[in-house]
């Protein structure tokens, strides 16, 4: 009963926002990212140039109300773990305007950050400055960087993987493979899909 809710739920969030949804201009594949400095959930300000022996970065935007975004906490929580030890960490990003959703307030970012016990950086876009400079429109919303020598390159948008609703009915998981490629020395061939999830809030 509880699957077939969030089902419904999801497919009435995708259908508003299909709807809904305004163009936003920013990064695209290819692009250099320029970096950021951010609260952490620990109060600490993190910016991509404190991982010194990173290869590249998985730049996530999520939020802590959004069906979609919690659905999947535990596969970007199992990302940090397999990549970051590779030299990919996970840098997760709340971009909403917790005036607007109080439920993603940088208070209640503490407390779902240490429920979940993310492994990961959760940041704060106070101000929401970050999230246009990426063309960020959802929760979640991936960009994968890699640090080269021009700066850090934007070398996937888009998705986490191919089912938002059930993690055990994946097929193609769309940021470990553009990982992998990128590990590999290889170019990613699917460098760009659409981000499924709930509009950011502003």
């Amino acid at each position: 009963m509880k699957t077939i809710k969030f089902v419904l739920t999801a497919l009435v969030l995708v259908t508003t926002f299909a709807f809904t949804e305004k163009p936003v201009e920013g990064y695209k594949v290819g692009d250099v990212a320029t970096d950021f400095k951010l609260k952490n959930v620990d109060g600490k300000m993190v910016s991509l140039k404190d991982y010194k022996d990173a290869k590249g970065y998985i730049v996530i935007f999520t939020c802590n109300h959004c069906p979609f975004a919690k659905a999947y906490e535990d596969r970007i929580i199992a990302l940090d773990k397999k990549y970051k030890k590779l030299g990919y960490p996970v840098i997760a990003i709340n971009p909403n305007n917790p005036e607007v959703q109080p439920d993603d307030s940088y208070d209640l970012m503490k407390v779902r950050a240490k429920e979940k016990g993310f492994t990961f950086p959760y940041l704060f876009d106070e101000g929401q400055k970050i999230y246009p400079q990426y063309g960020a429109t959802k929760t979640p919303h991936v960009f994968v960087l890699q640090k080269t020598v021009k700066g850090n390159v934007v070398k996937y948008i888009g998705a986490i993987d191919d089912n938002h609703t059930d993690a055990e009915a994946i097929k193609v998981k769309y940021v470990e493979n553009a990982v992998d490629a990128l590990l590999k020395g290889q170019e990613v061939k699917t460098d760009f899909t659409k981000a499924i999830g709930c509009s950011i809030k502003s």
